[in-house]
This record gives structure tokens, C-alpha cells and sequence, in this order.
């Protein structure tokens, strides 16, 4: 088995490789030929410690990834999450690879909305708006600014300190953007592309705030019962997931399911639009949505390209 470390694959990661990995995925995960199984979310021996597993397979990777959020861990000195990424060995069975994948899963996150973003939003959007102000937010504006000529950054959080940390962290990674802490409702306003990075289990925005040819991205939805995103603006919109039997079911459109089951809304995987096979932003005051409920595909994707490019040996 060969075993990649946190500090091994922090090293090796990039915007750039979680880019072309997760770009790969995601047209994977609209083909016949993969398969992705149903998400399980659980907890642990405390209701408060929660982990999933997702797990996935195509002709060449076969694989899982079990991801944890341990809230009481800072107060220890620990991250709240954790990610590992498990390859099978399909001649064997066995366990071909582990890869500790922490920070990799921020940068794979990151990764599937850049590459929507890259398909779906106006090319010259200069604004963006981010809701949170956690490690995940910051991950998401790098990964927008290396495809789409930002200039300006509004911060949408609940705690005034946080969001000024945020700030600043932003400036230290060399962004150079002109970044504002603002009220939902400026933000939006002034936004090319919104991207909402947080926990909330109600809608942060009013519709009707989203002004025309807006493109939204929505990454904070994994489970039941959570949503960031007014439904009432899928009515306007045009809209796209990593994967819609995931997406109607714990994404952001699972509060609307009955409506695209009925055919009321059409919801397309973003695969089958980077294929060709689904039309995306036709006119320029389109509004575009993208899900991002979180594929085993990106995890296996990026695992192999992990030990493509590391030297780790094989253990026994």
C-alpha cells in the first residue's frame, strides 16, 4: 500500500493540478461509464463529531473518501476537518493508496467551482462576492482569481473580527484586490459571481438582490436540511450541479426536488455541459447557478494524480 502524507500532499497539490484533476471528474461523473454511490453522513460516538463517506468508481479508479468535522478540535490546537482518500486496488481488493488529504479537499473544493465558473461565468467579471469568512472562503477567491480578472472582493460574514482576519489573510496570499467587508445585500448588488462558503441551513441573500447576468456558486450544502441559496431565484436561473441525483438529494436543489423531478426545473450536470451536450450562458444577463455538493470522482481524481507525482514507497 502506498501511503501519501498530509505534509506530502500539501506539498504537492496546486490550484493548477486540483484544476485539471476535478475539470476531469466532473466530465467522468456525467458519463455512463462512472459510477457515483450515495453519500453516508454520520456521526460518532458524539452527535456533535460528524463524518461522511463518498465513494466512487470508473473503468480505472475505484475508490472512497472519508471526510470529518470535529468542532471542539481548535480549543486542541487541531483543525475542525479532515479528509482522507482511499484507492482500491481492483486486481486485489486490497488498499492501493491512502492519501491524507486535508488541505488537499479545500483546494479540490475550490477547484469544481473555479472550473464552473471558468464554463458559466462572464469572462470579464471583475467582482465577486464571498459569504464566509473561513479557511474554505479563502481557498475559493484564489482559485476564482487565477481564471477570471477580479478586482474587487466584497466579505459577507456574521463576525466583524473574523471577517477582517479573512481580510488579511487574503493580502498575504498576494491577492491584490480591492476588498470591502459588506452587508449582503451591497454585495450582491454590486456582484458578478457570488459564492457562498458557509454551514447555514437557511438562505443568505434575498433574491431579488441578484442582479442580471450574475453567476452563483454554492459549496456549503452537503446535507440535508442545509441550504444558502433563495430557491425562488431557480426560477430565473439556469441551473447546474456536480451531480444531480447527489445534488436533489443533500445539495442545494434538494429543496427543490419534487419541481425537477416533475420537469419544472431543469438541472444539468456541468460535465455534460464541458462535453458539449447541454447549453450553458447563452445571453449576457443570464443567471447561472452551480451546486457543489462534493463527488468521490474529485477525490479519486486528485488521489491519482497525488501518486502520479510522488515518490513515496510502497508499504507492506
Amino acid at each position: 500500500m502506498k501511503f501519501i502524507s498530509e505534509s506530502e500532499s500539501t506539498r504537492l497539490i496546486s490550484h493548477e493540478s486540483a484544476f485539471e484533476a476535478v475539470r476531469k471528474a466532473l466530465i467522468a461523473a456525467a458519463s455512463t461509464e462512472a459510477k457515483v454511490f450515495p453519500a453516508v453522513i454520520a456521526h460518532a460516538s458524539y452527535r456533535q463529531n460528524t463524518f461522511s463517506l463518498k465513494s466512487g468508481s470508473t473503468p480505472d479508479l475505484a475508490g472512497f473518501k472519508v471526510g470529518s468535522f470535529w468542532p471542539d478540535n481548535p480549543a486542541k490546537g487541531r483543525p475542525r476537518h479532515s479528509s482522507t482518500i482511499f484507492l482500491i486496488d481492483q486486481d486485489s481488493g486490497r488498499i492501493g493508496a491512502l492519501v491524507e488529504a486535508s488541505a488537499v479537499n479545500a483546494y479540490r473544493t475550490a477547484a469544481a467551482d473555479a472550473v464552473a465558473a471558468e464554463t458559466l461565468a462572464r469572462p470579464e467579471s471583475e467582482t465577486l462576492a464571498i459569504f464566509g469568512a473561513g479557511n474554505q472562503a479563502l481557498f475559493e477567491c484564489c482559485a476564482l482569481a487565477r481564471i477570471l480578472p477580479l478586482k474587487r472582493l466584497h466579505i459577507v460574514a456574521r463576525n466583524r473580527d473574523k471577517a477582517n482576519a479573512f481580510a488579511t489573510n487574503l493580502l498575504s496570499c498576494g491577492l491584490k484586490l480591492d476588498i470591502r467587508i459588506s452587508m449582503a445585500e451591497e454585495a450582491c448588488r454590486e456582484a458578478d459571481i457570488i459564492v457562498t462558503a458557509t454551514p447555514s441551513r437557511v438562505p443568505l441573500f434575498d433574491p431579488e438582490w441578484v442582479r442580471p447576468g450574475t453567476h452563483i456558486a454554492g459549496m456549503g450544502s452537503d446535507a440535508r436540511g442545509k441550504q444558502e441559496l433563495p430557491s425562488e431565484l431557480f426560477e430565473r436561473a439556469k441551473l447546474f450541479c456536480d451531480l444531480p441525483e447527489q445534488s436533489i438529494q443533500i445539495g442545494e436543489f434538494q429543496h427543490v426536488r419534487e419541481k425537477i423531478e416533475r420537469g419544472e426545473l431543469v438541472l444539468n450536470a456541468i460535465g455534460a455541459l464541458l462535453e458539449g451536450r447541454c447549453s450553458g450562458r447563452i445571453a449576457r444577463d443570464d443567471i447561472t447557478i452551480f451546486d457543489s455538493s462534493g463527488i468521490a470522482l474529485q477525490d479519486l481524481y486528485i488521489g491519482q494524480f497525488l501518486l502520479s507525482t510522488s515518490k513515496v514507497p510502497t508499504n507492506s
